[in-house]
């Protein structure tokens, strides 16, 4: 089985406008509203392919309520959230006015006990399980969260997927999880603006990812594998001004749907799950490969 975990999920706010006049009143010709997080995304995703999930994580207030009870009619979705006792689920602002621009809310921060829950919950996945870490870490968790989440599954021999970046994604790398999927801002926080992107895969399986999926946007994807091997995969062409929420996570999503029939055929998943297409009512973005 394949679990996902969202620890800071949201309700992103897609706005659409001919002109951004800052200081002043903005009307948009287009909202829509997608309830979920990374995490969820890859879950979502994964349901697309016919692929069950367990979506785990943090949820708070009446904004993490509705981002629970959205994934009530995905039915290869089983929602295993914790609900916080403080605090609501963010709101995050996705704009479109010629540029892309985001501004995402922080989350509310789980207590002690509530982290302790969640590891334990993860303590119970074991072999042929896949724990998918997405996304950002809400406040008052430390850095080395999901190094902490990869060592309790790891040690029950399941596998691990990270998609997160700075420190919490460098704190993973010496436990050697199965795969991460950093994109190329991520990978240039690391290793410095301008990095070739086949040479910080590179650098990242040497530092302990044993499988490396470097998202680049509109120039397509790098893979380094473990059999040492790093071949570049270009985009596919995507719709003209089309969002980009959740592109990459339906990438990681398809590589893991794909990947027990072989790297070849998980890479080819992963770039065509990542073009654009409507979601449901619940989950409108359309998704380009990021």
């Amino acid at each position: 089985m394949i679990y996902t975990v969202t620890l800071n999920p949201a309700i992103d706010c897609l706005m659409r406008v001919g002109r951004l006049d800052e200081g002043a009143t903005n009307r948009a010709s287009e909202q829509r509203l997608a309830f979920g997080g990374k995490g969820i995304n890859v879950s979502r995703a994964l349901a697309r392919l016919g692929v069950p999930s367990v979506a785990l994580g943090f949820a708070a207030g009446f904004t993490g309520e509705a981002i629970v009870a959205s994934l009530a009619d995905e039915p290869l979705i089983t929602a295993g959230f914790i609900m916080l006792r403080e605090g609501v689920s963010r709101v995050n602002v996705k704009l479109r006015a010629g540029a892309e621009t985001e501004i995402n809310a922080p989350g509310p921060a789980p207590s002690p006990e509530e982290a302790e829950e969640l590891l334990d919950r993860l303590g119970a996945l074991g072999e042929g399980d896949v724990a998918v870490f997405s996304g950002s870490l809400p406040e008052g968790l430390p850095s080395d969260f999901y190094a902490l989440a990869v060592a309790r599954v790891s040690e029950r021999g399941a596998r691990a997927a990270v998609d997160t970046s700075g420190a919490a994604l460098t704190a993973c790398l010496p436990l050697r999880p199965f795969l991460i999927k950093p994109n190329r801002r991520e990978a240039e926080e690391i290793f410095g603006a301008g990095a070739d992107p086949a040479d910080c895969a590179r650098r990242f399986r040497e530092a302990g990812a044993r499988n490396v999926l470097l998202s680049l946007g509109a120039d397509g994807a790098v893979f380094a594998g473990e059999d040492g091997e790093v071949v570049s995969l270009p985009a596919e062409p995507c719709a003209e001004g089309a969002f980009t929420v959740g592109a990459g996570d339906a990438m990681l999503a398809g590589f893991l749907a794909g990947e027990g029939r072989g790297a070849d055929f998980a890479l080819k998943l992963a770039m065509s799950s990542a073009l654009p297409r409507r979601q449901s009512a619940n989950d409108e973005f359309r998704l380009r490969g990021t």
